[in-house]
């Protein structure tokens, strides 16, 4: 098979489901590894896909952000869909759960109909911290450098201080959500203190409301395969996955 009919049969498999593999390509292609890369790196190249770890995906099928947004402005976004994920979500904590509360506008959301007061709860979030307390909860605010912009308490004070937990649940916000880049965030500080939390978490939630799905931004805090996803509706590309929850009222 020549390169251009290579080229061609590629961009017509990722128009079918968004985003392929290497291995996947070689498969059916019949072609070497070192093939199917020199090919991406040619189309990457001419900007008729993006070339990402182990495959591809297509042109229009990510939008990258490198910047975080206000946390005001993100808090008059898809209110209702957060609303409905932040609900199923808080009813999942058990008592006696130690649980990792991730600054955020969606996590910020499940505890007004927290029910379980039972649970320890740890947070690097200051807004989180003082309504949890104000419901009577026993919890534990992260030391370290405060970021405005998220409302968030991160750098290497916060992820040493949270060394020392083993979070039985822990419930996370993210700005990005692909199969390939995993979970990600615009913000490095931010990604190092999510990234420690999450690897010392037994059940990990992500809660992404459907936009942030096909988006990218600039640090992966945690591969897809790492938590359960908590989300208003399912795109077709990810229905197929085992990890992916769809929720509702």
């Amino acid at each position: 098979m020549l390169a251009e009919e290579r080229f061609a049969r590629i961009l017509s498999i990722l128009e079918e489901s968004g985003s392929v593999t290497v291995a996947e390509l070689m498969e059916r292609l019949d072609a070497s590894e070192s093939t199917i890369r020199r090919d991406l790196n040619s189309l990457d190249a001419r900007g008729q896909l993006i070339k990402v770890h182990g495959g591809a995906m297509m042109k229009d099928a990510a939008s990258y952000r490198t910047q975080d947004d206000d946390v005001q402005l993100r808090k008059e976004r898809n209110v209702e869909q957060k609303v409905v994920i932040a609900r199923y979500a808080a009813h999942l904590i058990s008592d006696y759960d130690v649980v990792y509360l991730d600054a955020g506008t969606t996590t910020e959301l499940m505890i007004d109909p927290m029910l379980n007061r039972n649970a320890m709860y740890v947070t690097n979030a200051i807004g989180h911290a003082r309504k949890l307390a104000a419901l009577g909860c026993t919890v534990y605010l992260l030391g370290g450098e405060f970021k405005g912009t998220t409302d968030a308490i991160v750098g290497e004070e916060a992820v040493l201080s949270i060394a020392k937990y083993n979070f039985t649940k822990g419930f996370f916000g993210t700005n990005g959500v692909t199969v390939e880049q995993g979970f990600t965030t615009p913000e490095v500080k931010e990604a190092l203190i999510k990234r420690r939390a999450l690897a010392q978490t037994k059940d990990a939630y992500i809660l992404a409301d459907a936009s942030k799905f096909g988006e990218i931004s600039t640090v992966t805090f945690g591969d897809f395969a790492d938590a359960t996803v908590l989300t208003d509706q399912i795109n077709k590309k990810y229905r197929d996955f085992s990890n992916i929850k769809e929720v509702g009222e």
